[in-house]
C-alpha cells in the first residue's frame, strides 16, 4: 500500500516527515519497502501490508495508525466529506440479490454523468499511489477505493438490459469479457453480477467489457458491495486474474462500508464536477451484522505482555483504532468495529494493545519454570546426526520445495499415489512432491547452470503419497568423485561413491543392510541398488536416467548419481548400540585370498552374504570379506566372470592355526560351489 503524505493528512493533522512516519509504523509491525520523496513537499511511503490486515490497504486505515502511534486524533477535514444521500428504491435500476451466501450485501446508485477532466490534485494522488488515471468516473471508484479501502465499479446504465442488476452464481460455460479485453470462462461455483440477460462482472474481481463507462456514457450505476471472501478468492486464483479489488474483498473487507464508500464516491463526484446523484441507494442487505464484542481482562493483558500498562493507556490505544471500550470489573468490554476482521479473541487485542505501547518497554525476563522441560524429540538428534555425516562427506545441504510439478513426480511414483494440490500457486507447483530426488535434480541442474562443475547435495525432508507422509534423506551428485590432487588425477563419480555415503550414513545410524539390484524406472539398469535392513527396503540408490536429467535441465553428458532412503525405517531398524569399551585385539589375522568364477550376473552382495553365512560357527572365525578384483576375458567362459575375495581371520582368544584356517576355506569354498556353482582358479 502506497501511502501519499499530503493524502493522510486529509484525515490527520500531522506534521511529522515521511522518515519519522515509516519509523512510527515500522515499530509497530508494519514492514516498510520505500519512502519516496515527491515534488511539492509531499512524499509516499510504500507499506507491505500482511494479510490479516486488510484495513490498512486504505489511506483510513493507515491514518488510524498513525493517529494512535502520534498520540493525535483522527480529525478527517472537509475534503473527506460524504454526501448525505438517503436510502431507498430507485425507479431507475431494480437490485436483487439471488445468492446471499457468496453476496451477503449490494447497494447501487445512479448518477447523471458528464464528460469532464480528472482535477490535477486527483490524477496526481492516484499517480503517486500507482493507479493510472482513465477517467473522471473511473477515477473517482479508484479514489475510494485506495482511501476507504471499499473496492468500487461504475457501470453504463444504458448498458444494462433491462435496467437491473442481480447478484447470482455463473451459469456453467458462460463466458464473459472483462475490462482487460480476455474472454473468461465461468462455472457455476463464481459469483458475477448480472443484469436482465447476461453477467456484466465478475463479483469482487473485474468489471466486464460490455457494460464499460465510456466517453459517451451519460449516466452510470456505481456498485458498492461485499462478498465473500472464500469466494472471491477462488474465482481469481480459477481466472489467474488478480486485482486491486479481490486483493481487498478475499482478505475480507468492512461489510457496513458499502453505503459510506457510495457516498464518498457521489460527493467526490459532486465536487470536480463529474455529475450528481439521481435518486436514493438502493442498500440490498438481507442478513445485517453487527460488530463483536470481546472482553479483554486486565490480568491477562499483563500475564501475556509481561508488564502492566496502564488502564488509561488501554482505553487510549484501543479507542484511538476505533474500537468501542467499556470499563468492566476485572478489564473492558471491548467492541470490534467490522473494519477490523482480525480481531476476534482477547489475544488479539492484546496484541494492539502491545503494538503501540511498545514492546521495547516490555522488561527482559525469563520465564518461571514450573516443571522439567520435556526431552527433545529423539527425531531431531538423528537429523542432526544426518547432516553432520552427510556434510562430513563433503556434501552441502540443500533445501527445495515441497510443491513440483507434475511432470516432475511422474517418474518417482504411481500415477495413482501421487497427490495433486487443490489450489496451486502456478503450474510449477501443482504437486505434492512424492520423492526428494526431483528436487535435488532442478538444484544439481542449477547449480551446473552456474558454472558449478562438482556438485554434491543432500536434504532431509517430507514427502507425500496417497498412503500419507514420510521423511527422508536424498543425495544427488555429478562431478568428480575425488577433487584433483597434484598425487594423483580428479575421477568422475560412480555408483560405488554413492553407495559408500550411504553405507556411511546406516553405520552412523546403527543400521545393517545389504544391496540388491533394484529395477527402479528412473535408475539407470544395472547401476541401481536397493537398501535393504534384512528384508525390509529402506531406499533406493543408482545413477538417474540421462533423459530425466536432461529434461530437468541437467547436461546431457552428466552421469548423476542419486540415493534416497526412509529415515523412519532406517530409525525402526537401528541395532541397539554396544557401548562396551573392547581392547584391540592381541592375536594376528590370517589372510587368504580366493578367485573363483561365477555367472557375470550374480551380484557381489550376494557371493559375500553367502560366504559369511558358510564362516558362521567355524573355528576360524571370519572378520572381514572383500572383493579386490573383477575378471572377464580371455580364460574365462562367455557369461562367466571371475572375481577376487580377501579373506581375514582373527581369533579374539589365541592364534589361529593353519588347518583352522583352512577348515573355513574349505567350508566356504563347498558352499560356494553348491549354491552358485562357482569354480575355484
Amino acid at each position: 500500500m502506497r501511502l501519499v503524505i499530503s493524502w493522510l493528512r486529509d484525515f490527520v493533522n500531522i506534521e511529522a516527515s515521511a522518515h519519522d512516519i515509516a519509523g512510527k509504523l515500522g515499530v509497530r509491525g508494519f514492514e516498510v519497502a520505500a519512502v519516496e520523496e515527491l515534488p511539492g513537499d509531499d512524499a509516499v511511503i510504500d507499506f507491505e501490508v500482511t494479510a490479516n490486515r486488510p484495513d490498512c490497504l486504505s489511506v483510513l486505515g493507515l491514518a488510524r495508525e498513525v493517529a494512535t502511534a502520534f498520540q493525535l486524533p483522527l480529525s478527517p477535514s472537509h475534503a473527506t466529506a460524504l454526501a448525505s444521500v438517503p436510502v431507498g428504491d430507485s425507479d431507475r435500476i431494480r437490485v436483487a440479490i439471488d445468492d446471499a451466501e457468496l453476496g451477503p450485501r449490494y447497494a447501487a446508485a445512479v448518477a447523471e454523468v458528464t464528460n469532464v477532466a480528472s482535477p490535477a490534485w486527483m490524477t496526481s494522488r492516484l499517480e503517486a499511489a500507482g493507479v493510472r488515471p482513465i477517467s473522471a468516473i473511473v477515477d473517482v471508484t479508484n479514489y475510494v477505493l485506495l482511501e476507504l479501502g471499499h473496492p468500487m465499479h461504475a457501470f453504463d446504465l444504458a448498458k444494462l438490459a433491462g435496467s437491473e442488476i442481480r447478484v447470482r452464481r455463473a451459469k456453467a460455460g458462460s463466458t464473459i469479457r472483462t475490462l482487460d479485453g480476455v474472454d473468461r470462462k465461468l462455472d457455476e461455483e463464481m459469483l458475477v453480477i448480472a443484469d436482465r440477460d447476461r453477467a456484466q462482472a465478475i463479483a469482487g474481481v473485474m468489471g466486464g467489457a460490455a457494460s464499460e463507462v465510456s466517453r459517451d456514457t451519460t449516466a452510470v450505476v456505481f456498485e458498492s458491495a461485499y462478498f465473500k471472501p472464500s469466494s472471491v478468492r477462488r474465482t481469481s486464483k480459477r481466472l489467474l486474474l488478480k486485482t486491486e479489488a479481490s486483493a481487498r474483498f478475499e482478505r475480507g473487507a468492512d461489510i457496513n462500508a458499502a453505503v459510506t464508500a457510495l457516498q464518498r464516491a457521489i460527493a467526490l463526484m459532486a465536487f470536480i464536477g463529474a455529475g450528481k446523484v439521481s435518486g436514493p441507494i438502493v442498500d440490498r442487505y438481507p442478513n445485517p451484522r453487527g460488530p463483536v464484542t470481546v472482553p479483554l481482562r486486565r490480568a491477562r493483558l499483563a500475564s501475556l505482555l509481561g508488564v502492566s500498562v496502564p488502564d488509561a493507556e488501554v482505553s487510549r490505544i484501543l479507542r484511538s483504532l476505533g474500537f468501542d471500550v467499556a470499563a468492566t470489573a476485572d478489564g473492558w468490554a471491548v467492541t470490534a468495529p467490522t473494519f477490523r476482521v482480525d480481531v476476534t479473541r482477547e489475544v488479539d487485542l492484546i496484541e494492539e494493545v502491545g503494538r503501540h505501547f511498545g514492546f521495547d518497554k516490555v522488561p527482559d525476563t525469563f520465564p518461571a519454570l514450573k516443571a522439567a522441560a520435556a526431552p527433545a524429540d529423539p527425531r531431531i538428534r538423528r537429523d542432526q546426526l544426518v547432516r553432520r555425516v552427510l556434510t562430513a562427506a563433503g556434501l552441502s545441504e540443500a533445501v527445495t520445495f515441497g510443491f513440483i510439478e507434475a511432470r516432475a513426480a511422474q517418474p518417482f511414483a504411481e500415477p495413482a499415489a501421487i497427490v495433486g494440490v487443490a489450489n496451486p500457486l502456478s503450474a510449477k507447483f501443482d504437486t505434492l512432491r512424492p520423492s526428494l530426488i526431483p528436487g535435488l535434480i532442478d538444484a544439481v541442474a542449477r547449480n551446473r547452470r552456474h558454472g558449478r562443475e562438482d556438485v554434491a547435495l543432500f536434504e532431509l525432508g517430507t514427502r507425500f503419497s496417497a498412503d500419507g507422509e514420510t521423511r527422508a534423506v536424498g543425495l544427488a551428485w555429478t562431478g568428480a568423485g575425488s577433487p584433483p590432487h597434484w598425487s594423483s588425477p580428479s575421477r568422475g563419480v560412480d555408483f560405488f561413491d554413492i553407495k559408500g555415503v550411504v553405507e556411511r550414513l546406516c553405520e552412523a545410524l546403527a543400521v545393517d543392510v545389504a544391496f540388491r539390484p533394484s529395477d527402479a524406472p528412473f535408475y539407470v539398469p544395472g547401476r541401481a541398488a536397493v537398501v535393504l535392513a534384512g528384508d525390509r527396503p529402506l531406499g533406493v540408490l543408482g545413477q538417474i536416467v540421462p533423459a530425466i536429467a536432461d529434461t530437468r535441465g541437467a547436461p546431457k553428458n552428466d552421469d548423476l548419481f542419486a540415493a534416497e532412503l526412509n529415515l523412519d525405517a532406517l530409525a525402526e531398524s537401528a541395532r541397539p548400540r554396544d557401548e562396551s569399551v573392547r581392547a584391540l585385539p592381541r592375536f594376528p589375522f590370517v589372510v587368504r585370498d580366493l578367485s573363483i568364477i561365477v555367472d557375470d550376473v550374480l551380484p557381489a552382495e550376494i557371493i559375500r552374504g553367502t560366504i559369511q553365512a558358510a564362516a558362521a560357527g567355524a573355528a576360524a572365525p571370519l572378520v572381514n570379506v572383500a572383493v579386490f578384483d573383477r575378471y572377464q576375458g580371455k580364460g574365462v567362459p562367455e557369461g562367466r566372470v571371475s572375481l577376487s575375495v580377501r579373506l581375514t581371520f582373527q581369533a579374539d582368544d589365541r592364534t589361529l592355526t593353519d588347518a583352522e584356517v583352512q577348515r573355513s576355506v574349505d567350508l566356504i569354498l563347498a558352499a560356494l560351489m553348491e549354491r552358485h556353482s562357482a569354480v575355484q582358479r
